[in-house]
């Protein structure tokens, strides 16, 4: 019997194998706006060896022809066959998605630190290339294997390594596809300042760039590192000595062995502060938990010298932001088993990094500090100043609200703060997890608003009917915005909330109450999700509890889905702990969680997940369509047609 062309059956379900998912669906792998994240990965290899101690020395060359190889010393790659894959080596990296050396994290792993985790790193760039050359050193043989568009094309040719072939090494030139890219300009002042900071980070390390179209070489080795790096990149000088130190945790701690931070810091009264952060010599530019751990650090160190010597004038209260606000830092993390926000690890997540990194800066600044009681003192000054100053904004927006203000709702619990870019709303499904939410926020700064069952479906609804709603009611009230249309004039000087966060449980139900609600502010406060007001938080799924391993105590651990369950379980067999000694509990819903949980999971900003809500890749027309589709009474057949097209994309966990 023939299939019709749009029927939805066994037929339509495509696995893809190898590289395809990375050809089809490029984004979800790397940066696709030029190539430089994909020749990072090759660098960042290079850098791996040198941080495990087995190179000196990496050099890139920007071809004339287009292409760019990258060169270290290090052990090479081996290229013998593989055990149980009965394949060279040097040709799984390169061509398998999840085949690499940085999985195994125990003492005897090849590499006990190191960025490249996912496993997919190098075998993405050679997806997404047109040619790559692969040459390795080791035992006195070179090995050569050529790909292209990650396929196999001149297979694995071994010699005998010459007189000017190096000891040990490995070369990799890659000429990108430009028809995966935007550009296939590489920029290369991000190239350079990248290639740079790996020379910061790596003291005595010589990093080479040369470009032979310019008949350029630019070349970095810094025996200073941090120190020398920041007072060359500082926008003014400092007020007070650079505060530089490291921190790395031995065995009897309750961290892995060598886990911990290098930092320097600064602080300057002009300038834009300079803000950099790295995880195992990878470049973090959206921060993560490591940088939270050393505002934390920082602000209790700076807080505890104010109180011991009596420095804080009535009615200031000090905040992270204001002892943060004129601190410019070069900050270094080790972490044993880093999770990335994204594959391209603009982000580090991992929750312990925050305690890790916080647990040396503090005790180091306050010695610091009170050795240096002058220079502790200005630095006191400064954040005072800065929180002065906060707040006299604050009481600048208070006056102009008016008085003719609306009485919030009896279910509304307020924070304390009336500072609008500091305080969060947080629209918590059901009045169970309202409650353990109220007890676990700060109350400082965080207002908890519980909503009865599902939220009205408001796509349809005319404006001036929505105030019939209690919730929607509470909801513009609360928030001090009235509903408006996308053309609208609006006032947000009554905004109150910097943050409206949207928090449902993590199952089907509460996805729908996301969709409801995201509904109610696209149809009817679009101005809050243009001017980026509005976020989704993302509770846990599971929680894992885990019992004492080596000098680590029981923990819990948690995991936002089944991907990161596994995660999670993975990295405890590969600690050692034996299997099925860890309990997995499903949390039915947030009601299930206690406050503590509740604050740690989701509500902690140093260790939530909590996603802004834009726009993406449709314009408001085109998102209109999309919703009206998805959420309008009579639109059931749009519905399935869109089921029917959309269905062979839905990506299946089996």
């Amino acid at each position: 019997m023939a299939t019709k062309p749009n029927e939805y059956s066994e037929g339509s379900i495509r696995v893809l194998k190898g590289l395809e998912p990375v050809k089809q669906r490029p984004g979800m792998y790397t940066r696709t706006d030029n190539p430089l994240h994909v020749l990072q990965e090759v660098v960042d290899n290079a850098a791996d060896e040198a941080l495990a101690g087995h190179g000196k020395r990496i050099r890139v060359t920007m071809h004339a022809d287009g292409s760019v190889s990258v060169e270290d010393d290090g052990r090479g790659i081996p290229f013998g066959l593989h055990p149980e894959e009965k394949a060279p080596v040097i040709e799984l990296v390169f061509t398998r998605l999840h085949a690499g050396g940085k999985f195994d994290k125990g003492k005897g792993g090849a590499y006990s630190f190191s960025g490249g985790l996912h496993g997919v790193g190098v075998s993405v760039t050679n997806a997404l290339a047109r040619r790559l050359e692969a040459t390795s050193y080791r035992d006195g043989e070179a090995a050569t294997i050529t790909f292209s568009g990650g396929d196999v094309t001149e297979k694995l040719k071994k010699r005998k390594a010459g007189a000017d072939d190096r000891k040990q090494g490995t070369t990799v030139r890659v000429w990108p596809d430009p028809k995966y890219f935007d550009s296939i300009a590489v920029p290369m002042a991000e190239l350079a300042h990248l290639l740079r900071s790996k020379a910061v980070l790596m003291p005595g390390v010589t990093v080479q760039l040369t470009d032979e179209k310019k008949k350029d070489t630019q070349t970095w080795q810094y025996k200073g590192g941090l120190r020398d790096y920041l007072m060359q990149t500082l926008p003014a000088d400092p007020v007070i000595p650079l505060f530089e130190g490291e921190g790395y945790a031995d065995s009897n701690e309750n961290f892995a062995e060598g886990e911990g931070a290098t930092w320097c810091v600064a602080f300057t009264e002009d300038g834009n502060p300079v803000r950099e952060s790295y995880v195992n010599l990878i470049p973090t530019t959206a921060g993560g938990t490591h940088d939270s751990g050393l505002r934390d650090g920082l602000f209790n160190a700076v807080k505890s010298f104010i109180e011991l010597h009596n420095l804080q004038p009535k009615g200031v209260k000090l905040l992270p932001e204001d002892v943060f606000a004129r601190a410019s830092y070069v900050l270094s993390a080790k972490v044993l088993d880093p999770q990335f926000q994204g594959q391209i690890k603009e982000r580090l997540n991992s929750r312990d990094a925050v305690r890790l990194v916080s647990s040396f800066v503090r005790p180091a600044l306050e010695l610091w500090l009170n050795q240096h009681v002058e220079y502790g003192k200005k630095l006191a000054e400064l954040a005072i100043k800065a929180a002065q100053s906060r707040q006299k904004a604050g009481q600048k927006v208070e006056k102009r609200k008016g008085s003719g203000v609306a009485v919030l709702p009896g279910k509304l619990t307020d924070c304390e703060s009336k500072e609008l870019s500091h305080n969060e709303i947080f629209l918590v499904e059901g009045d169970s997890a309202g409650g353990s939410a109220k007890m676990g926020r700060d109350k400082e700064c965080q207002a908890i608003l519980p909503l009865r069952g599902k939220v009205l479906n408001t796509w349809e609804v005319e404006r001036d009917r929505l105030f019939a709603n209690t919730e929607i009611h509470d909801i513009a009230v609360a928030i001090g915005v009235d509903p408006h249309g996308p053309n609208d004039t609006v006032d947000l000087s009554g905004l109150r909330y910097g943050k409206i966060c949207i928090l449902s449980d993590a199952d089907v139900d509460g996805s729908h109450i996301q969709v409801l609600l995201l509904t109610l502010f696209f149809r009817h406060f679009p101005k809050l999700i243009d001017s980026g007001n509005v976020y989704v938080a993302r509770p846990p799924l599971f929680r894992v509890d885990a019992p004492a391993r080596g000098k680590k105590p029981a923990s819990k651990l948690y995991a936002l889905d089944e991907g990161e369950l596994t995660a999670i379980l993975d990295k405890l067999r590969k600690e050692g702990v034996k299997e099925g000694s860890w309990t997995i509990s499903r949390f039915k819903g947030l009601g299930e969680m206690s406050a503590e949980q509740l604050w740690e999971t989701t509500l902690n900003p140093d260790t939530r997940r909590l996603l802004p809500v834009q726009l993406g890749k449709f314009d408001f027309t085109g998102t209109e369509n999309l919703i009206t589709k998805l959420m309008g009474k009579g639109e059931a057949a749009a519905r399935r047609e869109l089921m029917e097209l959309h269905g062979d994309a839905v990506e299946i966990d089996i």
